[in-house]
């Protein structure tokens, strides 16, 4: 039996939560005495993909043909239930990103196979598979079982620890069966955001609020944001207000990140607001309201005026870093 592990890519290079998912994978594996098949499409070469192997994938099948460069979710499908079916599938473990979310209920339908989606912990049991996800906006945790004999899941950023587990190099080309027609997806132009760090794929994310007064107090976040390498983000109130844009909006009707460290600045802590961040492995709040609700959520907090805290954060990093 295998396990099947879907690997992102952006312009042919592998994107970290496909190393993450693979891991995952791994850890499983080891538990079932399976082995872990990785499949790419797209135009990845075979140097890259072979970076799989070092994190346990045992086999890895490329398809690189040029009409597939571009998402299509129906296409991809097929592509992997083809895959599937031919590597004597048991499990396959996508990203809960936006192609993970796209592809993951399709091929769940084509396989009848059980689906959990954005799932946070390693199985606590194989049989039945139980994995745990959030629930009440991160206020809960859920177990799911999965009965049926084919499953698949969906996984959270930063939910698996990316653990070397180097195994032989194997890269296998597939040539897919699948008609032309299918292929419904058509990109006229792209439009690439550059010198920002991903939110969705930031280990270390700073984030700004209403508490910050105006758009011109941003200073001091920028500065700790580039201190750390992080991603800088806001609470929708402050995209609404037009002081940051609304790609940096982070929350329920924002982006939903799941960094390894979230500090938030001058930010109440909404329910909307908690929910795109619960996931985050620690939650440090900066606000001088010692009742605001996100000091429920955080793992520390400090309750102090974001204008005389920033500077002494600030310089402490500086001395660290030093």
């Amino acid at each position: 039996m295998s396990i099947l592990v879907f690997s992102e890519n952006r312009n042919g290079k592998l994107k970290k939560n496909s190393f993450e998912a693979v891991s995952y994978a791994s850890q499983i594996a080891k538990e079932k005495s399976s082995q872990v098949v990785a499949v790419s499409i797209g135009d990845v070469a075979d140097e890259e993909l072979s970076l799989l192997a070092k994190y346990g994938a045992n086999k890895i099948i490329s398809v690189t043909d040029e009409k597939f460069k571009h998402e299509d979710s129906m296409a991809y499908t097929k592509i992997i239930a083809d895959i599937f079916d031919k590597e004597n599938g048991e499990i396959v473990l996508f990203s809960h990103s936006n192609v993970g979310k796209a592809i993951a209920p399709r091929l769940s339908v084509k396989l009848k196979a059980g689906l959990a989606s954005g799932v946070t912990h390693l199985p606590t049991s194989l049989s039945p598979l139980t994995v745990k996800k959030r629930t009440y906006n991160g206020a809960a945790f859920l177990n799911v079982k999965i009965k049926s004999d084919k499953k698949i899941l969906t996984l959270n950023a930063n939910a698996s620890d990316i653990i070397e587990n180097p195994v032989d190099v194997n890269i296998e080309k597939f040539t897919p069966e699948v008609d032309d027609a299918m292929i419904k997806t058509n990109v006229a132009n792209t439009d690439m955001i550059t010198g920002k760090i991903i939110l969705t794929e930031a280990d270390v994310v700073v984030a700004g609020g209403r508490g910050m007064k105006s758009a011109d107090n941003w200073k001091p976040l920028e500065e700790l944001a580039d201190m750390l390498g992080a991603g800088l983000a806001c609470s929708r109130p402050v995209s609404d207000e037009g002081w940051r844009p609304h790609d940096e909006h982070v929350g329920q009707t924002g982006k939903i990140i799941a960094p390894s460290l979230y500090i938030a600045v001058g930010i109440s802590g909404a329910i909307q607001h908690i929910g795109g961040i619960s996931d985050s492995k620690i939650i440090v709040a900066i606000d001088k309201d010692k009742e605001a609700p996100i000091f429920s959520y955080a793992d520390y907090g400090i309750v102090g005026d974001a204008f005389k805290v920033l500077p002494n954060l600030i310089d402490s990093v500086k001395k660290i870093k030093s």
